[in-house]
């Protein structure tokens, strides 16, 4: 009798490898580079309009505690897996899919800059990203597992509730869970980019890595006499 084994994790891997990268980074922050970590690489609006870009990047993968790295992690695993799947499991997609995550957070706290002009907050975290993630999700759940239309009304219904817990975060000044204040700008800003972006993100890696062509119909021969 052959042993049919179900896999223990039934993600795709690119979101397993991003739940690896958050929460391996966040060991390293921890045991290797310490309290410098937040300076180093953390992003501020200040350093960032002195020219240090690098920190757009760098600071999705520094967090601000255990519970702070836990939560993106599995923010990641769970609104990244249906993103990895609509971009191909392929090298391409996998690309992709990463690139998306990047360019996801670092929109997020580049409109975190521009509401904050000048000041010294410093900023940690992959929340801009991890709601980037959200934003395709969205789109994704309202299209039955393919992209919805932007102003479906599933995907505006879904999309008010997340800025709307956002906003509700910025009026308590917190959220639960978390110490210290909670960038609820750049969580909408990370969403927001998701829901567009998603779209050309998903074309491009139809145009790299396409679906493969169903073999032609044949006539099925007649069995050896």
């Amino acid at each position: 009798m052959a042993d049919h084994r179900e896999p223990i994790f039934k993600a795709p891997w690119p979101a397993m490898v991003l739940v690896g990268a958050i929460l391996g980074a966040y060991g390293l922050q921890v045991f290797v580079v310490g309290e410098a970590a937040y300076q180093r690489f953390g992003f501020s609006p200040a350093a960032y309009e002195a020219g240090a870009q690098f920190g757009l990047v760098s600071a999705l993968f520094v967090h601000g505690g255990l519970v702070h790295a836990g939560m993106n992690a599995a923010g990641a695993l769970a609104f990244g897996s249906p993103a990895a799947r609509l971009f191909g499991l392929r090298a391409s997609g996998a690309a992709i899919f990463f690139a998306y995550y990047l360019a996801c957070g670092a929109l997020a706290n580049l409109a975190f800059a521009k509401l904050h002009p000048g000041e010294q907050i410093l900023l940690v975290g992959a929340s801009g990203a991890v709601f980037g993630l959200i934003g395709a999700a969205t789109r994704i759940l309202a299209g039955g597992g393919r992209l919805a239309p932007l102003f479906d009304s599933r995907v505006l219904f879904m999309s008010a509730a997340w800025i709307g817990l956002n906003l509700m975060i910025a009026v308590l000044g917190f959220a639960p869970g978390l110490d210290g204040a909670v960038a609820w700008e750049a969580h909408i800003a990370g969403f927001l980019a998701g829901l567009f972006l998603v779209g050309p993100a998903a074309w491009l890696a139809r145009r790299l890595s396409p679906p493969a062509e169903s073999p032609p119909e044949t006539t099925p021969l007649d069995p050896p006499i």
